[in-house]
C-alpha cells in the first residue's frame, strides 16, 4: 500500500542520518591523532635522564646478577657488592704439640708416633743452624712444634738457658734463626735458724735444694753437716735469682755466706777471675776448700766410728778399726777426699772391692766394701777431688752396705774425723788486690742484712 509522501517525515530522518555520520568520523579522527601523542609521551619519559641521582644500591644488587659474566661493570656499587658479598675462607685448624725426649728416643721415631712428615725432617735436620742441636738431643729436651695435618708450620728448640732455635717453614722452604732470651740477675738475701738439721730450716727459710747443696759444698771442709751441727746455729746469705722475660727461672750461685756453728763463725766469698777461676775465700784471701774433704759420701749415720779396740761384728774379736764406716744406702756415690792418683782398684781380702788413692807424696785415702766403680777409673788414673770413683755396696766382710774409708799419713792410720787437715792454696797473689776490693763491700752488705734482722728479732722479743 503506497503511502503519500510527506515533507516532514522525509526532512526529519535525513538530518538525524547525516549527524550520525559526522560524529562517528570525528571520533574515530580523535582516536587516530590520539593514540600516536600517548605513545610519543611515555617513550620521552622513559628516556627522560635521571636528574644525576645515584641509583640505588639494593636495585644494583638485584639487577647483577643479570649481568652477563664477560661483562665488567666498573662502579663503586658494584665493588662493594663483590666485597660483602665474597666468603671468608676459615683459619687453617693449627696442632701444637711438645715432643718430650727420653731415654733411647730418636727425633725420626718421635715423628712417626705423632704422624708428622718424615720428609721435612730431613730438611730441618739438614739446615746449618739446626745440625748441631739435632745430633746431640739428649733425655729431657723439649721440642716445641706447630702442624697442620702433619705438615710442620714452626718448631723451637732450646739451645741453652739464654738461646732458642727457632725453624718456621717458608713456602716450599725451612728457614732457621736463632733468638737470645738474655737473662736478668737478682740479688736476694736469706737466713735461717737451725733446730733440727740445715735441710729442714733452709726449707722453712723458702730456700731451693740448689741452695741448700751449695751450703753444704761450700763450708763442708770445716763443718759436717750430719754430726756438727748444733741446735741454734744460724746463717746468712746473700745469692742470686736468674729471671727471664720476666720470669723467674732458678737460683743462681751463692756470692757470700756466713755459718754460726758452735760457736765459731765461717765466712765466705765467692771470687770469679778473668780466666775463669773460680773458688770461695774467707774474707782474708784464705781458701775454705781443704786437701781433702772429711766425708767422701753422702751418708746417713756413722755405723761405726775409729777404734783401736773395736770387736768385729763378724769375726766375733777384738779387731782395731782403723777407719769410719759410714752407713748408706747401696748405689749411693763415693767420692775422691781429693786430688791424686789411683793407686789400686780391685777386690782386697776382707775389704770387698776397694780403691786406694795416692794423694802427693805421703797420703793415701782407702775406700772398701763398694758394690761396684766408675768403668773410666783404673789404676793410674788422676783423680779430682770431689769426683764420683764408685759405689757403695757390702762387698768383702760387711753386715750391710756401708763405705769404709781410711786416711794414712806415711802409712800411719789417723781418723778421718779428727786428723788435721792440709790447707789449700789461699788466692793467687795476682788476684789478691781485686778480690779485697770486690770482697769488702760484699761484706759490708751481709753484715748490714745481719743487723737489720738481729733488731727485728731483739725488738719482737
Amino acid at each position: 500500500m503506497n503511502r503519500p509522501f510527506s515533507p516532514i517525515m522525509h526532512d526529519y530522518k535525513q538530518t538525524a542520518l547525516k549527524q550520525s555520520k559526522k560524529f562517528k568520523a570525528f571520533q574515530w579522527f580523535t582516536v587516530g591523532l590520539g593514540i600516536p601523542i600517548i605513545i610519543v609521551f611515555f617513550i620521552n619519559i622513559l628516556n627522560k635522564p635521571a636528574d644525576n641521582k645515584e641509583i640505588p644500591e639494593k636495585f644494583l644488587y638485584e639487577t647483577k646478577q643479570n649481568v652477563p659474566q664477560n661483562h665488567s661493570v666498573i662502579d663503586r656499587a658494584s665493588e662493594n657488592y663483590q666485597l660483602e658479598t665474597s666468603i671468608t675462607e676459615p683459619e687453617p685448624a693449627y696442632e701444637f704439640i711438645e715432643l718430650k725426649i727420653s731415654q733411647g728416643d730418636t727425633l725420626e721415631q718421635l715423628f712417626r708416633q705423632n704422624n708428622l712428615d718424615v720428609g721435612q725432617l730431613m730438611l730441618i735436620t739438614e739446615l746449618d743452624k739446626a745440625k748441631n742441636q739435632f745430633r746431640r738431643i739428649k733425655p729431657g729436651n723439649v721440642i716445641k712444634l706447630t702442624h697442620l695435618n702433619g705438615q710442620v708450620i714452626s718448631l723451637r728448640s732450646k739451645i741453652d738457658l739464654t738461646s732458642e732455635l727457632v725453624i718456621e717453614k717458608k713456602e716450599s722452604e725451612f728457614e732457621a734463626r736463632i733468638i737470645e732470651h738474655p737473662i736478668t740477675k737478682k740479688k736476694r738475701m736469706a737466713y735461717g735458724i737451725i733446730t733440727s738439721s740445715l735441710f729442714e730450716s733452709a726449707v722453712a727459710a723458702g730456700l731451693s735444694d740448689k741452695i741448700i747443696m751449695n751450703i753444704a759444698a761450700i763450708f763442708a771442709w770445716d763443718i759436717d753437716f750430719v754430726l756438727d751441727i748444733r741446735q741454734g746455729d744460724s746463717y746468712y746469705l746473700h745469692f742470686e735469682e736468674i729471671w727471664q722475660d720476666g720470669k723467674y727461672i732458678s737460683d743462681g750461685e751463692i756470692i757470700a755466706a756466713e755459718f754460726n756453728n758452735n760457736g765459731r763463725t765461717l765466712q765466705a766469698i765467692r771470687f770469679v777471675g778473668d780466666d775463669g777461676y773460680i773458688n770461695y775465700f774467707t774474707p782474708e784471701g784464705d781458701s775454705l776448700r781443704k786437701a781433702f774433704i772429711r766425708a767422701p759420701v753422702d751418708f746417713t749415720r756413722i755405723s761405726s766410728n775409729f777404734n783401736p779396740n773395736r770387736k768385729h761384728p763378724i769375726l766375733n774379736t777384738i779387731r782395731a778399726h782403723r777407719g769410719v764406716d759410714y752407713a748408706a744406702p747401696k748405689g749411693t756415690p763415693i767420692k775422691a777426699s781429693g786430688d791424686g792418683k789411683v793407686i789400686f782398684r780391685g777386690t782386697k781380702s776382707g775389704y770387698g772391692k776397694t780403691i786406694i788413692i795416692q794423694h802427693g807424696g805421703n797420703i793415701t785415702t782407702l775406700y772398701a766394701h763398694m758394690s761396684s766403680y766408675i768403668k773410666k777409673i783404673k789404676i793410674g788414673t788422676k783423680v779430682r777431688q770431689g769426683e764420683t770413683i764408685g759405689f757403695v755396696g757390702s762387698t768383702g766382710l760387711a753386715t750391710a752396705s756401708h763405705l769404709h774409708y781410711e786416711y794414712r799419713i806415711n802409712g800411719i792410720h789417723r781418723n778421718p774425723r779428727t786428723v788435721n787437715l792440709p790447707d789449700a792454696k789461699p788466692i793467687d797473689e795476682k788476684y789478691r788486690m781485686e778480690f779485697f776490693t770486690y770482697a769488702g763491700p760484699i761484706i759490708d752488705e751481709l753484715k748490714q742484712f745481719k743487723n737489720m734482722h738481729s733488731a727485728k728479732v731483739a725488738f719482737s722479743n
